[in-house]
């Protein structure tokens, strides 16, 4: 029978020990070699298999245990052991008669496992010794770039340019990773963690949305939202349906915004008449008559700051023709 190498890869972002049952079995049933003491070395060893760390080069210890055993288990580091492979597939590919090489994965990174990096490089550059910019800043001193970061991804979507929007997300990501370290390091009582935002997010979920977590029966659109905004008002004792608005959004997405809750709450209050502000000034009337058109867009299902924004851009993009045509008659 062929000798057998098996180069065993787990996910170094899992509990050590968090092994197939398959790869228990083979790192039981065979000598294991690592290149290095670890957690995962030692987790094996207790669960009663041998490992062996070599002095030497690892590609001849490992052909020699294969050969004196019939089979043996490398035992990959948290990189995967990459030059490693190479090393043992090139001489294999050379001298087959030595032995087979077999890749086996004791484990898998879960989806999101690079969120799990991401914190870990976080905390690095925020930690002494790490990026004296980031460690020298405030949630109010980032709060423009969260704004701007999350413009840069609107743009992405109008554009739609998903290679752009997957890099922004990635941006406003950052900006929820950095506010998250920096609340670890508020005072007792006031502290919390990225676990503190992602498990408020996760109950959140699970809580406003029953029809797919709990028994709740509502399957239509119509259902499903009403559902959320009952359980939403449960949650937030507010006195107004305006409560929750963000004041610092865009004039015309707080216009639109203002008028889409009054409507879902069955409110009809009069606009202001442009005549009746002129006598206030022309902004009154100005403003007056913006709102009347944030109106007419929201009966007509449009959104308005998306379409200033493209009749805008329209515009600037004329101004640069025209740029081009006077630099160069």
């Amino acid at each position: 029978m062929t000798a057998r190498v098996v180069l065993l890869v787990t996910s170094p972002r899992l509990p050590v020990g968090l092994l197939t049952a398959a790869a228990w079995d083979v790192v039981r049933g065979n000598p294991v070699l690592a290149g290095a003491e670890s957690e995962l070395t030692a987790a094996v060893r207790a669960a009663g298999a041998e490992v062996t760390v070599p002095d030497g080069p690892a590609v001849p210890a490992l052909l020699h245990a294969a050969a004196a055993h019939g089979a043996v288990v490398w035992l990959a580091g948290p990189a995967g052991d990459e030059a490693l492979a190479r090393e043992l597939g090139l001489r294999l590919a050379r001298e087959p008669g030595l032995a087979e090489l077999e890749l086996m994965y004791g484990s898998w990174d879960p989806p999101g496992a690079r969120l799990l990096d991401a914190v870990e490089v976080m905390d690095r550059l925020a930690s002494p010794g790490g990026d004296p910019w980031k460690r020298a800043q405030t949630h109010r001193s980032l709060a423009g770039y969260l704004i701007e970061e999350c413009y840069e991804a609107y743009d992405a979507i109008g554009a739609d340019d998903t290679d752009a929007l997957r890099e922004e997300l990635g941006d406003v990501l950052l900006q929820v990773l950095l506010h998250a370290r920096m609340a670890e390091e508020l005072p007792d009582g006031a502290r919390w963690t990225v676990d503190d935002v992602a498990g408020g997010l996760v109950d959140k979920m699970i809580r406003r949305n029953p029809h797919v977590f709990a028994d709740d029966g509502a399957t239509t659109l119509d259902e499903i939202t009403a559902n959320w905004e009952r359980i939403k008002r449960a949650e937030k004792a507010r006195d107004s349906v305006l409560d929750g608005i963000a004041p610092s959004l865009p004039a015309l997405a707080l216009a639109a915004k203002i008028l889409d809750r009054a409507g879902r709450a069955g409110l009809t209050v009069p606009l202001p008449a442009a005549d009746a502000e002129a006598r206030l000034g022309a902004e009154a009337r100005l403003g007056a008559e913006l709102l009347a058109a944030v109106a007419a867009a929201r009966a007509a299902d449009l959104d308005p700051e998306a379409a200033l924004r493209r009749t805008t851009l329209a515009y600037a993009d004329a101004i640069r023709a025209a740029e081009r045509t006077t630099a160069h008659p």
